[in-house]
């Protein structure tokens, strides 16, 4: 009897937990939502005022027939958004692969921390976009050099969050351990590991944002296509309309990419 009691309580208490998350979550819904609404209002009355500097931007109206008449159906439009999700996929990729790794071994090895990490420091202050130029010249294609543009964005990010990781694990652990008599092996997998994954996972919210920042900027730079070369043409061609739809785009990609980084974080 005592057994289902405390039972009946636990079920009792995780339907209250999960009706509370539901509730806070319709609850972040509902704000968002209205903020947004906000926020096109006051794109609207910004636009239709005689305020110098925004009433020269397109209002929500003309943005949303611009985008019905020429671009929904489009299959150029739509293959910008390809085109920047492939080079961010692959960046993001190729810096998680590379990144992860290297940050674990600067923070494991002293030697290689040593030899490196010095030159690591030297080159992370270096804006991704500054490699443009060497890129190009550097990697075959222009797709080439904007993947790894890309993966400038986040390598750093994502090697520097290990790496700190590591060193602020307190020593006191591994000595322990070791004094218990553990291996290499379980000082990786029973204290090291367990402290890097919630940088890895911070690591990689903040990658992905940051390869959006760069791709669309490389985009602008050194291609024919992609999210931000159409924003880019917008500007070109004194076409507000498409500049403002290249920028929300550019936000709703970057949503759907941050919205499972955050989910794993």
């Amino acid at each position: 009897m005592v057994e289902k009691a405390t039972n009946s309580n636990e079920e009792a208490q995780e339907r209250v937990k999960k009706l509370s998350r539901q509730h806070f979550i319709n609850i972040g819904h509902l704000r968002g939502t209205i903020s947004i609404i906000c926020l096109f209002i006051l794109w609207h009355l910004g636009s239709t005022s005689e305020l110098s500097g925004v009433k020269e931007i397109p209002t929500p109206m003309d943005v949303a027939e611009t985008f019905w008449n020429g671009y929904l159906l489009s299959l150029k439009y739509w293959s910008n958004w390809s085109a920047s999700f492939e080079r961010v996929f692959y960046g993001f990729i190729l810096a998680q692969l590379i990144g992860i790794p290297t940050g674990i071994l600067f923070g494991l090895n002293d030697r290689m921390r040593n030899i490196v990490f010095p030159v690591f420091e030297v080159m992370r202050p270096v804006p991704p976009l500054a490699w443009v130029p060497l890129s190009i010249l550097f990697w075959p294609t222009n797709e080439s050099s904007i993947v790894f543009i890309t993966f400038l964005g986040a390598f750093f990010v994502i090697v520097i969050n290990i790496y700190e990781a590591i060193r602020h694990i307190p020593k006191q652990y591994m000595w322990l351990a070791t004094s218990l008599g553990a291996k290499q092996r379980h000082l990786f997998f029973s204290i090291i590991l367990p402290a890097v994954i919630p940088s890895i996972a911070a690591g990689m919210t903040l990658g992905i944002a940051l390869t959006w920042e760069v791709v669309i900027a490389a985009e602008m730079i050194a291609s024919d296509r992609g999210l931000g070369r159409l924003t880019w043409e917008g500007y070109v061609s004194s076409t507000p309309a498409v500049t403002v739809i290249g920028m929300i785009s550019i936000g709703m990609a970057g949503c759907l990419t941050s919205a499972p980084m955050e989910q794993i974080s």
